[in-house]
């Protein structure tokens, strides 16, 4: 895919989706015969900063160079790739997932490279990918197998500050696509922009990306009231924060909201991240009612979202209680690990 234009379906494969389309009972949008009982999985990782050695003029990158201050070299990307890779094949449990978002990525190449390694090659995973206006170079990106999923439409989607024009983040990458010929499914990765200066200070930027996922989601419902939504990211809010709770209206499973953010029913002292001795869920995954409640023909498997916590994801936490995220960093100090953040997930089935 150029990373310049937005993604199109080649004439070939507009061809398929007809053929799907004629097969469907248009009554409700159904394929007219599917096999049930699989279960595709979906994952979201914010993999801190995965990033190549190579300096990039353009970019903020110079402290993921050799000379830079956190000593980037080939063979320290190379091992980060194979870690990731060793994360994506455990959480598969012996079948790789079948869509998977990522953060804190540095652009396609680290996606590539990543997707070929010998670990998970075998998913043969393409990317959607296009180059954000951050600062420091770092991107959203979509893995996902085209057996599995049948990509129709792609697009960046920019948040902007309407008194601050100059103001640079990641974009929201959106990508439409048909699950297992069932359904068509609506995906949204986010990395929303941080707490850098403080969390009330810099709240109204990711306020800002709240409002902009908001009016994209409206505008899907409006065109049909049932959509399959599955929206996944780092929105450096927690669930209960005013972005996602007020502003998105991702809401409790026991809400009539449009928008379910499952983390809301984890239970007490879980998370995905750790701060100050305290877990919580910057990483989280929300989804429309109608994947909540099967109302099409994909459904979430017990309804809920999952942390993949292995016990080779951990470390000690040096200064409070239990145990922390096997981090890559602390500070400018390589620690050898995995990443600062836990990967999420949910399952996915398809229904009789």
């Amino acid at each position: 895919m150029d990373d310049t234009e937005m993604q199109k379906i080649s004439v070939g494969k507009v061809a398929s989706a007809v053929l799907l389309l004629l097969a469907c009972d248009l009554s409700n949008g159904q394929p007219a015969s599917q096999s049930t009982g699989s279960t595709f999985r979906i994952m979201f990782y914010n993999v801190e900063n995965l990033f190549d050695p190579y300096d990039d003029p353009e970019k903020n990158d110079n402290d993921f160079t050799p000379e830079g201050n956190y000593r980037w070299t080939e063979y320290r990307w190379r091992e980060k790739t194979a870690k990731i890779s060793k994360v994506i094949r455990a959480l598969g449990e012996g079948n790789l997932p079948a869509i998977i978002g990522f953060c804190e990525i540095e652009n396609r190449l680290v996606l590539e490279e990543l997707a070929k390694h010998p670990i998970i090659k075998d998913g043969k995973y393409r990317i959607v990918h296009y180059e954000s206006p951050d600062r420091r170079g770092i991107d959203v990106g979509l893995f996902y197998r085209d057996e599995l999923f049948y990509l129709m439409y792609s697009e960046p989607i920019l948040v902007q500050l309407p008194d601050n024009p100059n103001f640079k983040t990641r974009d929201i990458l959106y990508v439409k696509g048909i699950l297992a010929n069932a359904d068509t499914l609506h995906l949204f990765v986010n990395h929303w922009p941080s707490r850098l200066g403080g969390a009330a200070t810099s709240e109204p930027n990711r306020i800002a990306a709240a409002s902009t996922l908001k009016a994209k989601t409206d505008s899907i419902f409006a065109l049909h009231a049932n959509a399959n939504i599955l929206i996944m990211g780092d929105f450096n809010d927690e669930p209960k924060d005013r972005s996602l709770l007020e502003i998105l209206q991702a809401k409790a499973p026991n809400s009539n909201s449009k928008l379910i953010n499952l983390m809301l029913q984890m239970p007490e002292g879980s998370g995905s991240h750790k701060f100050q001795g305290n877990w919580g869920f910057l990483d989280q995954i929300i989804v429309s009612q109608a994947l909540f409640q099967a109302k099409g023909r994909l459904l979430i498997h017990n309804q809920e979202a999952n942390v993949f916590k292995a016990e080779f994801l951990l470390e000690d936490d040096r200064r409070y209680p239990g145990k922390m995220p096997f981090r890559q960093f602390i500070g400018f100090k390589f620690n050898g690990g995995f990443s600062d953040h836990l990967p999420v997930y949910v399952d996915l089935i398809i229904k009789n």
